[in-house]
């Protein structure tokens, strides 16, 4: 009896354990499957993005987005230096101004200095083709114009023809003007008028104006005090 009970217990120990490597086998195809999932799964994810963003960058919208912040930030940069060459160029006008009235007070002082300037008052009478002016007996300024510069007379504009320096005492001036008066003849008057230089600046105004009474250009001297 005893022996049969041992085979029985040895009969169901060894069934036992053929069926337990099979329990294990079949609970491990689940766990490996589930491993191999888990696995996969973060592949697949990884992937996803990496994939994603080829296509983005195969589209081309990364470099649009890239390049526009350096666009709009160059703009404010060119119109910073827009800004700084435009000052320069104002201080650069600015210095030659500064730089000519030195030369002028240092070449002409204000003891010696005279000045002559050409006006035309209406002057529909003549038309201005040149001027020569002397002091005492010399020739110190001839001018030829051109139509641009007769027209800018007609509207108001004034020539300074001649700077220099006069000693003190008294002075002649001859002006003599060329063109085309009534008639479209031509024409050459003469004015002439003395002054005294004293030790201030001298300025003279040589003036062409209409008679409307003669019908003819006038052309006068005036010396401003």
């Amino acid at each position: 009896m005893f022996k049969r009970s041992h085979f029985l217990i040895a009969a169901v120990f060894v069934a036992g354990a053929a069926l337990l490597p099979m329990a294990w086998a079949a609970d491990a195809k689940p766990a490996a499957a589930a491993a191999a999932t888990a696995t996969a799964s973060p592949v697949l994810i990884a992937a996803a993005p990496a994939s994603a963003a080829s296509a983005v960058g195969a589209a081309g919208p990364a470099p649009l987005l890239a390049a526009a912040p350096a666009t709009s930030a160059s703009s404010p940069v060119a119109a910073t230096l827009d800004g700084r060459i435009q000052d320069v160029k104002s201080d650069v006008i600015k210095l030659n101004r500064d730089l000519l009235v030195l030369e002028e007070e240092l070449l002409f002082p204000a003891n010696t200095q005279v000045a002559l300037f050409v006006s035309m008052d209406v002057g529909k009478m003549f038309e201005l083709d040149s001027v020569q002016i002397k002091l005492d007996d010399k020739m110190v300024s001839s001018y030829l114009y051109t139509p641009n510069e007769v027209s800018a007379l007609h509207r108001g504009g004034v020539q300074r023809i001649y700077l220099g320096n006069l000693r003190t005492g008294e002075h002649e001036l001859v002006a003599f003007f060329t063109g085309k008066g009534p008639h479209d003849r031509d024409y050459k008057r003469g004015a002439t008028v003395k002054f005294e230089k004293g030790s201030d600046p001298k300025y003279i105004e040589l003036r062409i104006k209409d008679s409307m009474g003669k019908l003819q250009p006038e052309f006068d001297v005036k010396v401003w005090q």
